[in-house]
Formats: structure tokens, sequence, C-alpha cells
């Protein structure tokens, strides 16, 4: 038994990290952009999960219903989620009010001093 995936290592890579990190990236950047709470990238995520989930199952025999390999899906997608969150609110702070903040890094930001 493998921690992170059920079946294969090429199907955990192509449909969790490949197609279900980018659309978690994609999901992240969109309520960034849409000024929504972070909050509910958990929602999407759940959903998206799923998806990915049954996608498993169907196209390379992977257990539909394991709570485990759910769990670990939905920890990987919600922190690819989450980092395309910050970056993309880290930029829009940056650019939007460039004379409040400043850019510390990638995902962080601080008050420009006066």
């Amino acid at each position: 038994m493998n921690l992170l995936w059920d079946n294969s290592l090429s199907a955990f890579l192509v449909l969790t990290l490949f197609l279900g990190g980018g659309a978690a990236w994609m999901s992240g950047r969109a309520i960034a952009i849409s000024w929504r709470p972070m909050k509910q990238i958990i929602i999407y995520m759940l959903l998206l999960t799923a998806a990915v989930r049954f996608l498993n199952f169907a196209l390379y025999e992977g257990q539909l219903l394991s709570l485990y390999y759910y769990i670990v899906s939905f920890v990987i997608l919600l922190v690819i989620s989450w980092l395309g969150f910050r970056y993309t609110r880290t930029n829009q702070m940056v650019r939007q009010y460039h004379w409040l903040y400043t850019k510390v890094s990638p995902l962080s930001w601080k008050e420009r001093n006066s």
C-alpha cells in the first residue's frame, strides 16, 4: 500500500498533480481575482477532489470510495489552490495598492513604510 496513490504513480501524477493541480491553481486564482474570501477554496476543492477521484476510478481502476485517498487528494489540491490564491492576491495587493503595500515574497506583502 502506497501512502499517496492507490493504483499507479503515473495515474497520480497525471490526474492529481497535473490535471487536478492545474484546476486547483486556477480555482484559487479565480477566487482571488473576484475578491472572494479564501474559505471558498474548501468548497471548490471538495468538489474538485470528487471529480479527480472519479477520474482515477474510471480511467485507472482506482478505488472510488476510499476515504483515505480522498483526504490525501483533497489536501494536495487544497495546498495547490491556496498557493494560487496567495500568489494572485499578493500581486493584486501590490499592483492595485502600490502606495500602501510592497511585495515581500511571491506569497506575501507588507505595508509600505512612509
